[in-house]
């Protein structure tokens, strides 16, 4: 029998404070670059929270947006971009509007250690696409 699945890849040890801190640390910095107050969110592997970090005067209505990214990037093992990009293209993506959980707004990326799923990162506080380079940035400390 065949399947049409995409391979997702595997839950693997949860991301260390230690780690989160960092990619909080270079997130933050991308936001602080171009003068956006951001809210920062990292999860570990389960979808419990490691680090929330809230810039000065950024809005605290994005403390509980970054937190739900966050958690929909971990749980459904891909960026929240790709939701986003479901709706967009409207017809049968739109069906995704039905997943508990899915949040259909860039700013959403799973941490990837090893090639599996260590936790996750959520962003909120600009616009979706601010929010997806933010996250980017955060991530990027794990290429170096």
């Amino acid at each position: 029998m065949s399947t049409n699945k995409t391979q997702l890849p595997s839950y693997g040890s949860s991301i260390s404070l230690e780690l989160a801190r960092k990619i909080s640390a270079a997130a933050q910095q991308n936001a602080l670059q171009n003068s956006w107050l951001m809210v920062v969110a990292i999860m570990d592997a389960g979808g419990h929270l490691v680090l929330l970090e809230r810039m000065d005067q950024a809005q605290f209505g994005s403390v509980q947006v970054a937190q739900d990214k966050a958690r929909s990037a971990v749980a459904f093992r891909r960026p929240t971009k790709a939701f986003h990009d479901m709706v967009a293209a409207g017809g049968e993506g739109l069906r995704m509007l039905a997943m508990s959980g899915a949040v259909p707004i860039d700013g959403g990326l799973p941490i990837m250690i090893n090639g599996a799923v260590a936790g996750s990162i959520g962003i909120s506080g600009g616009t979706s696409a601010q929010d997806g380079q933010v996250a980017q940035a955060g991530l990027a400390v794990l290429a170096s």
